[in-house]
């Protein structure tokens, strides 16, 4: 999670990222950094995915809202299993730290948000319009997240066997 200031107070922004791909599934943006927030940003992650996600490995640091009992039956409910970084090791998670880091110093740091709104809608936007489809990451093989998705899928669907009804 990370802080964004805008001239109405402070606003916080939660992520779900895949190491993967380093798409960014899921966000919520928010006046409180709670457990609702965290939980609205695996709900969008879990959607953005179809809704299937048992078994995959959620990571986090010790947050308080993210060892919440609330937070536990969402994992549980959606069968993500949680993965939780030691007490004071910030490079346990260092993919969400990168990615706050970048969205602070190539977006956040460099406009002046007057309303909440505003900096809500900017920063939406910024993921969804390039972030996740424009911007290119070394991890993905220099390309953009959900083109790297693409041709990953693409390729699996060609070298996967098919089944004949007889």
């Amino acid at each position: 999670m990370t802080e964004i200031d805008t001239g109405e107070g402070k606003l916080y922004l939660a992520t779900v990222i895949d190491l993967f791909s380093r798409r960014l599934l899921g966000y919520a943006i928010g006046a409180r950094h709670d457990t609702a927030l965290v939980a609205a940003s695996l709900k969008m992650a879990a959607a953005t995915r179809g809704g299937s996600v048992d078994g995959v490995i959620y990571h986090s640091d010790r947050g308080s809202e993210y060892t919440s009992e609330a937070y536990n039956t969402l994992c549980h409910r959606l069968g993500v299993v949680q993965s939780i970084g030691r007490v004071g090791s910030a490079l346990d998670n260092a993919a969400a730290e990168s990615f706050n880091s970048l969205i602070k110093v190539e977006f956040i740091h460099r406009h002046v948000f007057t309303t909440r709104s505003e900096a809500r809608v900017r920063i939406a936007t910024w993921i969804t319009d390039f972030y996740n489809t424009r911007r290119r990451h070394s991890a993905a093989d220099g390309l953009p997240p959900v083109e790297f998705e693409r041709i990953i899928s693409e390729a699996r669907t060609k070298t996967s066997p098919k089944v004949l009804a007889a």
